[in-house]
């Protein structure tokens, strides 16, 4: 065994298998958008609040994202960890503001679990019997299919979750592109007035933390940094191929769907994509609902595939239970796998079979919009003061100064956007989803420090994997409270 360094002990020999290659990167991240997805899950709600002034709205968000994509790019390559943003925090700005955002990550993949699990359930019935009016039982029995369904790859490894992805990848390539080309050939037949009105501010503010739902996942192989092949090099290209891949296809698809659909059909639509398609292929909802599908089901294991790298990254660093840490014989996470998709099978009964907790949890859902936002926002934060102040924790890391002007300019204003998005929330919310959601996301943040407070005193450490080595830097509980 090799000492590193005082309080430094040699990295463990078991880690995450180096297997990912960049042309496994970067279909993770596009499919981790899940365009046809996003628009299907968000696409009624968006036109009920702001109508075609949508469109704006989610370019008020996308700047910020795509400036995003190049600070994940930035910090990926400085320090490739399975934690990502919440190891950033820690090495950048200290270890108790990187126990809260360790929270805030949980909060934001969690809860993004069962709004794409249970409609992945619904879809299905749609295909299968599109008149069965299905009971909880089961709506309860598919949707636990599609959890498995998404746990097999994932305990299969990296690289088979990839392969899988790709084959699901090139069925929705090939239908956006489709109903693309279809679309805009039918324009002229079924096209319907272009009518912005007057701007619906509260509308748009909200439909921009909306937009967080459909405009992340891109993210997904920064997570996977430490299972490519080059650690230092993949992990943030593939993310800045599906930021502007994702940008790309909602800047086709959403007028599209707008101008050929009468927007009263869409608001409030639980699949206004099926609308807009009934239009372009009556008769034929298969064609629609297939890939839509495949999308879920792609969005489903590719959300718990981010949540769970970084649950086992914090159990490897003892922050939580160290068992989540753990590897199988294929040196995947399997604990923390396993823990996360069952609990989200738990919060599904819930909704499904318990009406008034399923009230509750539908509420907190809702929520999940707010704390993606919050990651990110969080994440720029990070990379302002790394490009700013500098690094004065971190000697192992050498930035050329003044070398990232233009991605500093970037971050402070992804940083205030989203903050001010953030702020907007707690204004606006109530009046768009539902009394009591302000309460319930500024209780969620109370348990944050709750969270940070608790496993600051538990005896943690960090971990730095540094390509082809890594090393283990072991601290009391009293020096991790410090920072």
């Amino acid at each position: 065994m090799t000492l590193l360094g005082e309080g430094v002990e040699a990295a463990p020999q078991r880690r995450l298998r180096q297997s990912l290659r960049m042309w496994d990167l970067v279909p993770l991240s596009v499919s981790s958008v899940g365009p046809l997805f996003s628009v299907a899950a968000t696409g009624g709600v968006m036109a009920a609040q702001a109508g075609w002034w949508t469109l704006p709205a989610i370019a008020v968000l996308a700047l910020p994202f795509i400036v995003s994509s190049f600070v994940f790019r930035l910090l990926s390559r400085h320090f490739p960890h399975a934690g990502a943003s919440y190891h950033w925090s820690a090495r950048i700005i200290g270890r108790r503001a990187s126990r809260f955002q360790a929270w805030i990550l949980i909060l934001a993949y969690f809860l993004s679990i069962p709004p794409i699990a249970i409609p992945a359930g619904a879809y299905t019935l749609a295909l299968v019997a599109p008149h069965y009016r299905a009971p909880a039982a089961v709506q309860m029995a598919v949707t636990l299919f599609w959890i498995v369904f998404a746990a097999v790859p994932l305990l299969l490894g990296a690289k088979p979750t990839a392969r899988i992805t790709q084959v699901f990848f090139c069925v929705e390539m090939a239908s956006l592109v489709a109903f693309g080309v279809l679309g805009a050939l039918d324009w002229h037949r079924i096209s319907v007035p272009i009518h912005f009105g007057r701007p619906p501010i509260a509308g748009i503010l909200i439909v921009a933390v909306i937009a967080a739902t459909i405009l992340d996942g891109w993210e997904i192989d920064s997570y996977a940094a430490e299972e490519s092949q080059r650690p230092r090099h993949h992990p943030g290209m593939g993310g800045i191929i599906g930021a502007f891949g994702a940008l790309l296809f909602y800047a086709v698809l959403y007028p599209l769907m707008l101008g050929e659909t009468p927007m009263h059909l869409l608001a409030n639509s639980t699949d206004p994509l099926a609308v807009w398609s009934h239009r372009l292929v009556p008769g034929e909802p298969w064609a629609m609902l297939l890939p839509i599908l495949l999308s879920t089901a792609g969005g489903l294991w590719l959300t718990s595939f981010i949540l769970t790298r970084a649950v086992y990254a914090m159990g490897r660093e003892r922050l939580i239970p160290s068992s989540f840490g753990k590897l199988n014989r294929h040196d995947v996470p399997h604990v923390a796998i396993v823990g996360a998709l069952g609990l989200a099978v738990v919060v599904v009964g819930l909704q499904l079979f318990v009406s008034s907790l399923g009230s509750f949890f539908n509420l907190v859902l809702s929520g999940a919009g707010f704390f993606l936002l919050a990651e990110f926002f969080l994440d720029s934060v990070t990379a302002t003061v790394f490009l700013t102040k500098g690094h004065k924790r971190l000697p192992d890391v050498r930035l050329q100064p003044h070398s990232h002007r233009l991605l500093t300019v970037g971050a402070i204003f992804s940083s205030v956007v989203m903050g001010a998005l953030l702020v907007t929330f707690f204004v606006y919310g109530p009046k768009a989803i539902g009394g009591g959601v302000d309460q319930t996301v500024a209780v969620l943040i109370g348990l944050g420090f709750a969270f940070a407070w608790w496993t600051g005193r538990r005896s943690s450490s960090t971990f730095h994997f540094l390509g082809e080595d890594a090393r283990v830097d072991r601290s009391a509980a009293q020096d991790a409270s410090a920072g």
